[in-house]
This record gives C-alpha cells, sequence and structure tokens, in this order.
C-alpha cells in the first residue's frame, strides 16, 4: 500500500534542484530554425552587409525565455533602479533566491547605481556566481537621444564588467523596462546591436550570452536577432532593407551626425584654404583706419553703438536650439514612421478601433476612433502608435477631422496621460497645424475635465478645435450620415439617452471646451 511519501529511492539528491536550466542544453542561435524568407533582389556589387553572418558569434547567443534566476550561469543580469530597491516580481525573486546576504552586500557595498552604470556583487544562494545590477533609462520623447545613449551605456558597462570579472556565461535580462517607459521594440534593437558590437571586440571573453525575456518581449527578440545576427546569406540579404536608419557607431552606440566634431588631424594653412575658400584676406588695418594722423572717431564704424554681444549671444543660441529641436523632433518621427509603414501591424487593425471614413461637408477627410474597441491592456501602445501614424500620414498634409466616439468606454479603454503626451510630442507638426476639428461624441463629465486638463497644459495648439457632442445628429450636423461609418453600439446607446428623434438647434450644434 502507498504511503504517498517518498521513498530513498525516488528522493532527489541532497541539495539539488529541479528547476535548474542548464545552458548546455538550450539550443544555440547558430542551431535555431530559420523561418521562411521571400527571395529578395540580388545585392548589387559594392553595397556592404553592416552586421555580416558569423557562426562564431550565433553560436555563442541564445534566445530563451523564462526565470532568469533558474539559469545555470556564471553571471546573470538584474535591471533595477538607481537605490536598487525596485519593487517588481523579478528583482524581489532575485532577492528572495539569493537570500538576505545580497541584501546587505547591496546595502554595504553599492548603496546607488546611476542610471547607465553597473556594478556588481555575489550571487550568494543563487545559481549564478554574481549578480551584475544595472539601472536602465526613464524613457520620455522629448529626450530620446539622452535614453538610447543611457540604455546603449546599461548594456556596454554590463558587458565590460562581465568581461572584466572573467564570467564566460552571462543571463542578459532585458535592462529596457516598459516599468520605466521603453518601447520594447526600440530598446531590443540598442541591446542586440550593443551585445554584437562588442562580440565583434570580444568575442573570445564569452562562451555564452543568453538573451532571457518575457513572454511579452520573446516574439519581438525573435523577429531583430536575425537582423544582427543573421544565420545565413538570406538572412544577410533580408537584414540591409529591414535594419533601422541608425546603426551606430563602432560600439553599436547611437550615433546623430549634426553632432558629431569633426577634426582634421594637425592641420595646415593650404589644407584649411582648400577646405574654406571663403577664409578671410589678411586685413591691412592702416587701410581700414582713417589714414590722418587725427582719427575721425565719429565717422568710423568702430565708434557705433551695437546691442549687448550677451544678448545677441543668447538669441543666437536659444535659434540654434530651436532649430535643434526641431531637426531631432522630424528625425524621431521619420523613423517611426519608416517603421510604421515596415512592420505588420494588422493585429491592431484588427481591433477596428482607428479607421479612414468619407469626408465632412466641406470634403476635409475624416479619421474615426472608436474608444470602447480600444483596451489598454491587451493592446503594445508602441504597435498602436505605429498604426496610428500609419492610418494619419496619408490625410495631415491638408485639413482633417477626427471623430472620436467616447460611447460606454470604461477605465480599461483610457491610455495613461503620459503616453498621451508621449504620443502628441512624437507626432509631426502638420498633425496640430491642420487638425480642423476633434469632435468628442458622448462625452461624460471627467472626459471633459480630463480634455480641459489635456488641452491646456499640453496641447493648447489644438485646443480651439476640440468640440464635445451630445450625440450622433449633432455629428450628421456637420457631416453626411453615408460618409461616416457608425458602430451599431453606438447608435443603440445613442437612441437610449437621447430618444428615436431629436432635433438639434443650428446653435447647440456643438459644445465647446
Amino acid at each position: 500500500m502507498s504511503t504517498g511519501l517518498k521513498t530513498t529511492e525516488d528522493m532527489d539528491p541532497l541539495g539539488a534542484r529541479s528547476d535548474v536550466i542548464e545552458v548546455e542544453k538550450l539550443t544555440r542561435w547558430n542551431l535555431t530554425q530559420l523561418p521562411e524568407y521571400h527571395e529578395t533582389e540580388q545585392r548589387q556589387d559594392g553595397k556592404t552587409v553592416p552586421f555580416p553572418w558569423r557562426n562564431d558569434l550565433n553560436a555563442k547567443i541564445i534566445l530563451w525565455g523564462g526565470d532568469i534566476t533558474c539559469l545555470n550561469v556564471h553571471a546573470i543580469v538584474h535591471t533595477t533602479n538607481e537605490h536598487l530597491t525596485d519593487q517588481n516580481p523579478q528583482s524581489d525573486l532575485i532577492f528572495e533566491k539569493a537570500g538576505p546576504a545580497l541584501q546587505v552586500e547591496v546595502k554595504n557595498s553599492i548603496k546607488v547605481c546611476k542610471t547607465g552604470e553597473a556594478k556588481i556583487t555575489k550571487g550568494h544562494n543563487l545559481l549564478a556566481r554574481y549578480v551584475i545590477h544595472t539601472v536602465g533609462p526613464r524613457y520620455n520623447i522629448k529626450y530620446l537621444t539622452a535614453a538610447e545613449s543611457a540604455l546603449f551605456c546599461s548594456y556596454r558597462s554590463t558587458l565590460q564588467l562581465a568581461r572584466e570579472y572573467g564570467i564566460r556565461t552571462l543571463g542578459l535580462c532585458c535592462i529596457h523596462t516598459t516599468r520605466r517607459g521603453y518601447p520594447p521594440e526600440s530598446g531590443a534593437h540598442i541591446a542586440i546591436r550593443t551585445t554584437r558590437r562588442f562580440l565583434e571586440k570580444y568575442g573570445g571573453s564569452f562562451d555564452t550570452i543568453v538573451f532571457v525575456c518575457a513572454e511579452e518581449t520573446l516574439d519581438i527578440y525573435r523577429r531583430i536577432l536575425p537582423l544582427y545576427f543573421p544565420r545565413n546569406n538570406k538572412e544577410e540579404d533580408f537584414a540591409i532593407d529591414h535594419l533601422p536608419n541608425d546603426l551606430g557607431n563602432e560600439d553599436g552606440e547611437p550615433v546623430i551626425e549634426e553632432r558629431q566634431i569633426r577634426i582634421i588631424d594637425k592641420p595646415t594653412f593650404a589644407a584649411l584654404r582648400a577646405n574654406h575658400d571663403d577664409l578671410e584676406e589678411t586685413i591691412d588695418l592702416n587701410q581700414e583706419f582713417c589714414p590722418s594722423t587725427v582719427l575721425d572717431v565719429g565717422h568710423h564704424p568702430f565708434s557705433h553703438m551695437e546691442e549687448n554681444p550677451d544678448n545677441s549671444r543668447h538669441a543666437g543660441v536659444t535659434k540654434n536650439n530651436t532649430e535643434q529641436k526641431k531637426l531631432d523632433s522630424r528625425r524621431r518621427y521619420e523613423r517611426f514612421l519608416k517603421r510604421a509603414k515596415s512592420e505588420d501591424l494588422t493585429d491592431i487593425a484588427g481591433l477596428r478601433c482607428l479607421y479612414r471614413t468619407g469626408t465632412d461637408r466641406c470634403g476635409r477627410p475624416v479619421v474615426v476612433f472608436i474608444g470602447k474597441q480600444f483596451i489598454v491592456d491587451a493592446v503594445d501602445p508602441e504597435r498602436a502608435l505605429l498604426y496610428l501614424v500609419r492610418v494619419m500620414e496619408p490625410v495631415v498634409d491638408k485639413d482633417y477631422v477626427v471623430v472620436y466616439f467616447h460611447t460606454q468606454t470604461t477605465k480599461r479603454n483610457q491610455p495613461p496621460m503620459n503616453y498621451l503626451k508621449m504620443a502628441y510630442n512624437l507626432l509631426d507638426n502638420r498633425y496640430k497645424k491642420n487638425l480642423k476639428y476633434f469632435y468628442i461624441i458622448h462625452p461624460t463629465w471627467w472626459s471633459k475635465l480630463a480634455t480641459w486638463f489635456f488641452t491646456t497644459f499640453t496641447a493648447s495648439d489644438i485646443k480651439p478645435n476640440v468640440h464635445n457632442l451630445k450625440g450622433v445628429q449633432y455629428l450628421y450636423s456637420k457631416m453626411d450620415p453615408d460618409q461616416i461609418d457608425v458602430p451599431p453600439f453606438v447608435m443603440d446607446y445613442d437612441t437610449q439617452i437621447n430618444g428615436p428623434r431629436y432635433h438639434v438647434p443650428p446653435e447647440d450644434s456643438s459644445d465647446g471646451l
């Protein structure tokens, strides 16, 4: 009769763990099954491959989704905040499995880790001998360049620290996190590109680097890895056409060409002369100034009063900064637009929450957004923004109209205010300049308050163009019914609150903010 207890033969060896993942049993990237690629055009002669096929580097890479604390590697990476007190499931699990000694070492030896830095501690009770702690940046579209540079530094510092400590096998988590607002796909490009460039220089320092992904990031890494670690010639050709514009410098660090300083090594006068045709000729001061021994000071340009040079300098700096910000903003949008045109966004399109319809009575194109069909928790916010750009780009060159059905929306349908700010700041100036009307159908008291707050403090440019409409019939006073596709549930709700037939007085056709 069975007692339900394990016998000596059934029991695990003393101290053994059943959840250990041995990297030797995981599939290397060079042996991972390849996707099917469509035949691409033959590569043009002389066209360089930024990241050529290298089987030796691919054999060092593993893509794996799971709990990083279960990996039997020399070191794992822990992404946290500046004081190493981040409260999240992954951090909590690392400290729990490592035991209280890790907390003591962090408190006594590290204390603070700045954004972009990496610090190392012992692994204590973890399978890994070491834990490398690093702090990824907080993402803000206004400071995109700073965020990209800081994220590069986090990955680069982590890899460099691992090399210095002789770590041969490394579990590398996603340092860029949605907790800090970093778009998963943009972060993956920097993570994988930085690792590729590091291995090109110091490949002999590592046996294995495991990209450890959560469920929501695994597909993103699986899609981007072939661009930087191609596994055959077809993948090389595919990568050439799908890599982003910014491939970074020799270390993978993001590059801003306009800010690079070009220095001529020991320039000669002849070289300067050749490069600067407008170099001023030598000036004869005796000829420039009055030859008379009695200098006519009052009439010489030297004596003319000019404005404060500090003010002129400040105005010049302000103008340059403004132009640089516009240039950076335009570059960000063009990079985003390129992705919006190339990526497969059928999952977002299938929600049927954003689409183009007909025109208003003045012939302006109309874009419709259905709030109830946009479920925040179920949608990747970055991909949603990509789809928004794809739909809107063809109409924003001229006047256009947006209709937002707020009908029966709940908290699940309302994106955070920070996300709306980021989206507004990312969009090209044409979106704001050519928006003629933004109609909100079936507004609530709360939506009116939120709209007022947003258009007052963030989107003041479009505030005069935003109007709340009490019902669908008010919208029909702006455009013909056959020009707009209204969902059935919106019409049913409109009938419930306004009655089957209601008259819209011309003076009450809209309710401004």
